[in-house]
């Protein structure tokens, strides 16, 4: 049946993505889904799921207000009976170049959508989580270092981590884990600019050049990091986050020009 038989997980940020990746690979290990967010596009997942022949739930909702995860929360408990995993996935990036200039208001709405979003997430599953519960917050290598993304996504992500560190530790003793998964340069809709571009001026082998493996990373290679971490393969690791990014946050601002 899976390593997810019998259990719930949440995800945020469904409609696309790493998001919509995550859903069908939990789905596949026999998970029951809620998804939500605020694009259509949701449904278009859940779709997916059941076609798969898995079980899914699917909202339109702001996951980063207290009344959408409400919904949310409210939706996996009267339809599947609990919540065992939690992947507050929901972000945007705010613009793709750093702006010394960004207005308050769109600096604002990029914290309240990728950090605050997860803390809303994660207080709301909370009172419903037993033992062996996992959440899983999506970063970024943004998050890490800088020159990966905007300001304030960066600075939004770098929350994300320091909200996995801190919930971890605040969780001490519940045996409930918290960690997070820090993707690089990911091809998914957040980022088809980038891509659309390479591609239209036939320079697609330049995309990931500045990391090890000298290429972009696929949804499915994020969703598979995120479903390890739900699993109890996972069972000792708490309060980390893991970057998937072909090793581009490992290195100075460096790339060798050799080959081995």
């Amino acid at each position: 049946m899976g390593h997810f038989a019998g259990k719930t997980a949440i995800i945020t940020g469904a409609a696309g993505g790493i998001g919509c990746a995550t859903a069908l690979t939990l789905a596949r290990q026999g998970a029951a889904l809620v998804l939500a967010d605020l694009g259509a596009g949701v449904q278009e997942t859940a779709t997916l799921v059941r076609e798969a022949g898995g079980r899914a739930e699917a909202l339109v909702t702001d996951c980063a207000r207290d009344e959408g995860v409400q919904a949310i929360v409210a939706r996996a408990l009267d339809v599947f009976g609990g919540i065992d995993i939690l992947h507050a996935n929901a972000g945007i990036t705010g613009g793709l170049i750093p702006k010394l200039d960004t207005p308050s208001d769109d600096f604002m709405e990029v914290l309240r959508i990728n950090l605050l979003g997860p803390w809303i997430a994660i207080r709301e599953t909370l009172p419903h989580l037993q033992q062996g519960a996992a959440i899983i917050c999506t970063a970024s290598v943004a998050g890490l270092r800088a020159g990966a993304g905007p300001i304030p996504y960066s600075a939004s992500k770098a929350g994300v981590v320091s909200l996995v560190q801190t919930t971890a530790m605040a969780l001490t003793g519940r045996r409930i884990r918290v960690n997070g998964v820090a993707p690089g340069l990911i091809d998914t809709p957040m980022t088809a600019p980038l891509f659309d571009e390479a591609r239209a001026k036939g320079r697609e082998d330049r995309i990931g050049q500045l990391n090890p493996l000298r290429r972009g990373g696929r949804a499915e290679e994020v969703a598979e990091v995120v479903a390890f971490l739900a699993s109890d393969a996972a069972s000792y690791l708490n309060g980390q986050v893991l970057a998937v990014d072909g090793a581009l946050s490992a290195q100075l601002p460096f790339t060798p020009k050799w080959s081995l």
